[in-house]
Order: C-alpha cells, then structure tokens, then sequence
C-alpha cells in the first residue's frame, strides 16, 4: 500500500473513454488502484475515514450521495440526547488520543470548560451532529455528492471497480466514473421504515403521514392538526409523542400513541444488561447457529427498542402536571395494538382499523395526522452489489454471509475484501448500529486490512462471560515499576 497524491489525472472506464453528449467526461482518478473505497458517509464509515486518516500508508477514499454530513435531521429535538455516553463518538473506545475525539472537537471550539462544569455525559443530538460535521469537514478523502451506482470484481485487473456518478449542488447528475481498489467498506446505512397497510399513504399527498425521521421538516403542519396519531413505542415515538404534548393546549391534547409492543417499556440500561454491546458479546452471538441468532434479535427488543428511563419520566411528570386543573389529558397512550389495514375519508382524514392482540379486539379510529415512528430496516445491498452477486455466499434466508471480522463472505477467487458496517445484524447481534461500538468495528476493520494491528484492541471487555464454552480471558496484570527513592545530598 503507497500514498497516493490527490486525483489530478483520470483513467477513464472503458464504459466513459468516448463521452457522447448525453454522458459528461469522468471525472479525474489515479492510476494507481485504492487501498480502500468506502461506499456512504454516515456514522460508521466517517468512524473509519478518521481512523485511518493518520496511517499513511493507506490510500483511502469515501463517497457519499448527500452534498454534506447528514444525520437524522429530521429528530434533532432540542431536548433530544444520544442514549450512549459522549466516549462513543467516532474514535475514542478505539485510540483516545486522536485529534478527532469529541473533547478534541471541544477544545477548537473552545468549549472544553462549559462541558466540564455542565457535567453532561450523554449530550444533545444535535452537538453529536455538529461533531460529526466537524469531522468531516475537516478529513480529507472524503467525497460528497458522489452516488455509487454499481461495485464488481475485475478478475483480470484483481481489483474491484466502482462506478460513480457526480451530482451538482441539485443532485442531477455532473459526471461518471470509476476507481478501482483493493478493498470496499460499505457504509450505507438504514432506511426508515414504513409499515406495508401505511405505505400507500405516505407515499400520496394530502393528509400527513410521515415517517419521524421527518418529523421537524413537517413539524408546524402537524401541530396545526385537529387529530394526531403516534405509532411506535421506541425512543423516537416517545420523543416525538412528548414533544407535541408539550406543544398543544392543556385539555384539547388531542394525540393518540399507538405501539404494537405490550407495554412502553423503559429500554434496560443496568450496567450489565449494556454489556450486551461489547465485542465480547459481539463475538459469543457471531459463534450461534444462524436459527438462533434469528431468535434471538426478536426477542431482545428491550435492549435496543425501549425508551429512555428519563424520556419515560418527562412524559408522566407532563401528563401529571395536566391533571393539576382537576381535568385528564385529552390523550390516548395504548400499546399491544398494531394497524391492519389504513385509508383515507374524503380528502381530510385518515381512517385506522387497529386490532388488539391481547383482547383479539378490533376498532377503527379516525385521525388528521399520522407519524409513523416504526423504526429503521438496514438497506438491501443486493442492489448496488449486483455485480458481486456470482461470487457472494449466503445463508439459509438468502442473506449475504459475513464473517466475524466484518467481511462479506465471498468466492475464493476474489482476492480483494467488501467489508460491511451496519447491515450485519442478522449475523453481529443488536450491538451492529450502537454508537458505542462503532470505533471498535473501524479498528477492527483497519487492523485486518492492514495486517500490522495499528490500534490495538482490549482481548476482554465485559465481567459477563456469555457461553459456557467461552473462557474468560483475564489480561495480565501490569507489574508497578520499581520507584528509586529521592536521596537528598
């Protein structure tokens, strides 16, 4: 691997040397093929982008569609924290001496000492989003504005080859591309969901029904409205639904919350419960039998799904203090509950038929608003990894293998390596999107892509020890060094 000086001079593809005048002129590549070419810019690959920055010796380049950083814009409450503390941002659990820590980031802000006296150690959302901006404004490498559109193996050149498109600041289409590298680190992300009976309408104009990953963007509309109905009992739902709680007038609430789990739980958060997200545990879960991974998720839906202890108290303490005029909230809080088929009444309302699983009851309900806090899915890669498709081997539901170092499992003629972030829960457990281990899963990839173990990772990291056959490995103890006592002369 060699340092590879900014693109000043193209290698055209095969498919871009003659440009037509519907196809613009590629843009300028090196010569020499990518030690690494990571696909999105989202928390996880911008963790891996500034981990790799100092090791120069890697030739590394990351493309993104979004013309900036972007990150859930859209539940970036005032009031909002990140549920893990600040040490999960992009680097510190892996090398806390980066200049791309968030005390870093901090300090050039001259910040360090109002977060010190304010004693936060979860912060807002939207200072985590901040941060990340700074990072990646100030990393190099990155290329924003740039839609991959296909990844293949070139078993001639043994080499993967990229194709890209450029878009302008409208995102229409500038310029195509390629590049060819050794290796790829998808970075791609997840997709809100939209559950199947909604879909129709969130996709038809007229009355509101929104994902909360739009919430802000539509914010004042829904407030406006008669009716609102909430789906989802996870932290969004909880933060969205108290958010316009706090918003509409003392006894004309008017706000339903609808959730399909048995109760609003609190997410668990005892100290060895979040031992669950730790490598230790990542490990024990990639060593399961697939069947039971895939029962496993499910069921442990209060580890990653539940709503924030604090969340949970500011919403009873509104809900109490609405009480205070001898008057209840106009508002109905109701879980075990899902939607099996929606439409619309006229042009101006929504109509739910819901059924109760516990009651085996069905109603209907009539709303003017919906937002739809169901979650996010990982995004198929089958799509951009077509070309991958002969070579990839997958499990018994079709899904794409991924070995325990987070590489797609893949033909032994393919001698380049497509590691994967963020898509592999099926086979890495609930921990795969945590922030808290996103710097691990980065130097994780680095140390294996690079061979030379540049951060060197901890060989335990939890007091559990998850399976029987799973030795607790106890790191030697450091001996004191020997202090020589101050003689005075």
């Amino acid at each position: 691997m060699r340092q590879t000086p900014p693109p000043t001079a193209a290698t055209p593809s095969t498919a871009a040397t003659s440009p037509t005048p519907h196809e613009p002129e590629a843009p300028r590549e090196p010569e020499a093929p990518r030690d690494l070419v990571g696909i999105g810019i989202g928390p996880s690959n911008l963790s891996l982008a500034a981990l790799a920055h100092p090791l120069a010796e890697l030739d590394a380049t990351f493309y993104e569609q979004h013309p900036a950083f972007d990150w859930h814009p859209g539940l970036l409450l005032d009031s909002a924290t990140l549920q893990v503390p600040f040490l999960a941002d992009l680097v510190t659990l892996a090398d806390p001496t980066s200049p791309w820590t968030f005390l870093n980031y901090l300090k050039t802000r001259e910040r360090i000492f109002p977060f010190y006296f304010a004693e936060r150690f979860h912060i807002h959302r939207t200072e985590y989003a901040a941060y990340c901006r700074w990072v990646s404004d100030s990393l190099p490498g990155l290329r924003f504005g740039h839609q991959v559109d296909a990844v293949r193996w070139n078993p001639e050149r043994d080499l993967f080859e990229v194709d890209f498109t450029q878009l302008d600041s409208d995102g229409e289409a500038e310029a195509l591309g390629r590049t060819y590298t050794k290796n790829v680190a998808l970075g791609i992300g997840t997709a809100p969901h939209i559950p199947e009976p909604l879909r129709p309408l969130a996709e038809a104009p007229g009355v509101p029904v929104i994902h909360a990953a739009d919430y802000l963007q539509h914010r004042e509309r829904l407030l406006s409205a008669h009716h609102i109905t909430v789906i989802g009992s996870g932290q969004s739902g909880a933060e969205v639904f108290l958010d316009l709680l706090r918003n509409r007038p003392t006894g004309r609430e008017r706000i339903h919350w609808l959730a399909r789990t048995e109760a609003f739980a609190p997410r668990e958060h005892s100290k060895l419960g979040l031992e669950h997200f730790t490598p230790d545990y990542t490990r024990y879960f990639h060593a399961l039998p697939e069947a039971l991974r895939d029962r496993l998720v499910p069921a442990q839906w209060q580890l990653h799904k539940g709503i924030d202890a604090d969340t949970i108290a500011a919403i009873h303490d509104e809900l109490y203090r609405r009480t205070l005029d001898n008057g209840w909230p106009d508002t109905v809080l109701t879980p075990g509950v899902h939607v099996r088929t929606a439409g619309r009444i006229a042009t101006t309302k929504i109509e739910l038929h819901l059924e109760h699983v516990q009651q085996a009851s069905r109603t209907r309900m009539t709303t003017d608003a919906v937002i739809l806090a169901t979650g996010y899915r990982e995004r198929s890669l089958d799509r951009l990894l077509v070309g991958l498709d002969p070579y990839m081997c997958r499990d018994a539901s079709e899904r794409p293998r991924i070995d325990d170092r987070h590489r797609l499992v893949l033909d032994p003629s393919v001698t380049g390596t497509v590691y994967v972030q963020n898509a592999e829960r099926h086979t890495h457990g609930i921990g795969t999107p945590h922030l808290g281990l996103t710097a691990w899963r980065s130097a994780s990839i680095l140390n294996t892509l690079t061979g030379k173990d540049p951060y060197p990772l901890p060989s335990r990291t939890a007091f559990t020890t998850f399976g029987l056959t799973q030795q607790p490995q106890i790191p030697p103890t450091r001996k004191p060094r020997t202090l020589t006592p101050l003689v005075a002369d």
